[in-house]
């Protein structure tokens, strides 16, 4: 007879729980808040992580975490934004003017060599008009066309002294005006030959009316027939001549042993895109972070490389040697490996020592053929420098006294590395 009884309480006990209190209630929002901020703290430190290591994969797996991050352009946009600009490795990318031997920045550049080349016609104005034509003019074919152009009026002449309608070039010719007049510098080169401007009458026309008509040409002066070797030898050095190119600069530079060699902050010089630019890559790769479980055909794969390799016009690498030294240049991306094992040998008291390059990971450095964006030494990568142990065992068993294999001029000129 209890057990009935007994039942009706025992189904009655959760009927508290149904109807919470108000304490009940807020205690339970708050817990539920708690745990819907706990996601949102820790997302961000999960996907930051896989960017640090996507960074790491694309520059070949460089070890320390704190690499990938100093080094992606996309960590160095959101870090300058919050703490402010860090002094950068390098102030920016520099080049050497053939000409005046200037180093001047990236952005001054063009301007630079074309106020050299202008200051030039002051010492060979011929040299300085074949430089304009080759080097201002940026359509290459138009440059061949007009060049091969200009070269067969010059040949006439060379060919035909006795002939004087060679030694005259009407302006207004169809042929003058769409290959040579409309390039830059074909005006100073004539005149630089020897032509000068006159105004002709044209023969055969006008007469009907009574009124003679003119033209403007391009006239062989008479004191340059009797130098025709010189007008040939002009025409050749227009053919065989090719645009001039500011070189680029390697701010070669020599650092103590460091703890730091592995951060690089570099300015945009190093890059082909814009701060925006930077900022949307940061959310692509963010969202392929996302994406990476999907699967993608070779084409797409390929597609992204190519990408990638063209996003950096520059890389700045640093060789660390075995007693710690560093040693810093600037290169083109599309640079090959081959160069940087050239600037190394430069830097040694004996360039015959023979040495090995790894990467980042040990990977060695053996196809010199392969360019650095190839080998994800972009935009910036450390370097260490291992020789070979035959040779070294042999040169210290004969050395009266240690020395270092680096220059005396680039040790006397060591910086530290900030």
């Amino acid at each position: 007879a209890r057990a009935p009884r007994e039942k009706p309480k025992a189904e009655a006990a959760p009927k508290p729980r149904q109807a919470p209190t108000d304490e009940a209630q807020r205690a339970a929002a708050a817990a539920l808040a708690r745990l819907e901020l706990k996601p949102k703290g820790k997302a961000p430190s999960s996907s930051q992580e896989a960017i640090k290591n996507q960074g790491r994969s694309a520059l070949g797996g460089t070890g320390a975490p704190a690499e990938p991050r100093d080094s992606d352009p996309g960590w160095k946009t959101a870090r300058q934004e919050e703490e402010g600009a860090a002094a950068p490795s390098v102030s920016g990318v520099y080049f050497v003017c053939p000409l005046t031997g200037a180093v001047v920045r990236k952005d001054q550049k063009e301007k630079h060599l074309r106020e050299a080349i202008q200051a030039y016609h002051s010492v060979d104005p011929v040299a300085a008009s074949i430089m304009e034509i080759h080097t201002f003019n940026k359509d290459r074919e138009k440059v061949r066309v007009g060049v091969e152009t200009v070269a067969k009026y010059l040949d006439n002449i060379y060919l035909h002294p006795e002939e004087e309608k060679y030694r005259k070039i009407k302006l207004q010719n169809k042929v003058f005006q769409e290959r040579i007049s409309c390039l830059e510098g074909t005006h100073r080169f004539f005149q630089a030959v020897g032509f000068e401007t006159k105004t002709l009458p044209v023969p055969g026309q006008g007469k009907n009316q009574g009124v003679d008509t003119t033209e403007e040409y391009y006239v062989l002066k008479e004191e340059m027939l009797s130098r025709l070797e010189e007008l040939k030898d002009c025409k050749e050095q227009l053919l065989s001549s090719e645009p001039v190119r500011a070189r680029l600069h390697r701010q070669l530079t020599l650092f103590q042993p460091s703890a730091a060699a592995a951060r690089f902050e570099l300015p945009h010089d190093f890059f082909s895109l814009t701060a925006e630019e930077l900022r949307r890559e940061q959310r692509l790769r963010t969202e392929a972070v996302e994406k990476a479980s999907m699967l993608r055909t070779r084409a797409m794969r390929e597609k992204e490389e190519q990408r990638e390799m063209r996003k950096y016009n520059y890389t700045l690498l640093r060789v660390r040697f075995p007693d710690g030294y560093i040693l810093q240049g600037t290169f083109y991306a599309r640079e090959s490996v081959s160069v940087l094992y050239n600037f190394v040998r430069e830097a040694l008291r004996d360039d015959w020592l023979p040495f090995e390059l790894l990467g980042p990971g040990g990977l060695k450095l053996t196809d010199e053929n392969l360019a650095f964006n190839e080998c994800g030494l972009v935009p910036s990568a450390l370097l260490s420098l291992a020789w070979d142990a035959a040779v070294m065992a042999d040169i210290e068993a004969v050395a009266e006294e240690q020395r270092s294999p680096l220059r005396p001029e680039l040790l006397a000129s060591v910086q530290t590395l900030s």
